[in-house]
């Protein structure tokens, strides 16, 4: 049976968290552009999906964060924590843009390049923990 807390489970599930969030910020980069090209609001569905993306690679990784130490010996210990905190934060502010949009009816370019901003960032960080 999968135990998510198994030592040997922490690699396969850093791996399962970064690809959740590439295939996030995949669907998002679709959905910015689609903004951008003011195609009217986007599918609701690709948005829904995005945001479980999202969250779901979010909290895997938080349970990885949880397994053994690594990056140690190439100065990345860290990199793991600092990308949650940004996913984190981007997926707040990710939170935010669609309820302005919803409930507000305001625009939201500015919050979106902000959400893509940190996401963007925390995927780099993480690209360089899952290698390191």
């Amino acid at each position: 049976m999968f135990n998510p807390l198994r030592q040997h489970h922490f690699p396969l599930m850093l791996n399962s968290a970064f690809i959740a969030l590439i295939c996030a910020g995949l669907l998002g980069s679709l959905l910015a552009v689609g903004h951008l090209r003011q195609a009217g609001t986007a599918p609701w569905a690709a948005g829904l999906l995005h945001g479980v993306l999202g969250l779901a690679g979010l909290g895997g990784l938080l349970l990885a964060l949880q397994g053994p130490p690594r990056g140690l010996d190439d100065g990345t210990g860290s990199f793991g924590t600092v990308a949650a905190v940004l996913l984190a934060v981007a997926a707040l502010v990710g939170i935010a843009v669609l309820l302005r949009h919803r409930l507000q009816r305001r625009p939201v370019g500015g919050l979106i390049g902000v959400h893509a901003t940190l996401a963007i960032g925390g995927l780099a960080i993480l690209l360089a923990y899952v290698m390191g």
